[in-house]
């Protein structure tokens, strides 16, 4: 078994000394689903959600979110990223597919911000729609693929 780097030699959590690895260009895409009724999605087909506009609401919450990531899960590293796409396409007829793609140049991957983004964008869904609905179901988030760093390339075989 690999050693874990999150522990220190007397078994205390610590953050990753990433200072001696090399600067490169990484990169991560990540993917979930919210699930809904057949009329929810058709309403937000129409952009007739009340609350304002579904998709770019999800889409800036997911950015926001990315560039958060070291404040919310403890032992993530502050990363300077340069971009974070957010992607919300209908999937079939009761549920929408939320995508992320983070980039950087740095010493430390962005899986982290790229599943972030889009817990935070299917929540901020979730939280647009509630009133028409609460029968949403956020599922499947998952690391799709990850480029990039010591550990080289890496796509998920499950999507």
């Amino acid at each position: 078994m690999k050693k874990l780097t999150h522990f220190s030699s007397k078994g205390e959590v610590n953050m990753v000394d990433v200072s001696g690895k090399r600067t490169t260009k990484r990169g991560a895409v990540a993917r979930g689903k919210i699930l809904m009724t057949k009329d929810l999605l058709k309403i937000i087909s129409k952009q007739k959600i009340a609350k304002g506009d579904l998709f770019s609401t999800a889409k800036i919450a997911g950015i926001m979110a990315a560039k958060s990531t070291a404040g919310l899960i403890p032992l993530c590293h502050l990363i300077n990223l340069e971009n974070v796409k957010i992607e919300i396409v209908p999937e079939g007829d009761t549920s929408l597919s939320v995508t992320a793609e983070v980039i950087s140049s740095g010493k430390t991957g962005v899986e982290m911000e790229a599943l972030t983004a889009v817990a935070i964008s299917c929540l901020t869904v979730y939280d647009m729609c509630k009133s028409y609905s609460k029968e949403m179901i956020i599922t499947d988030i998952h690391l799709v693929e990850k480029w990039g760093g010591r550990s080289g390339h890496f796509r998920n075989k499950k999507g």
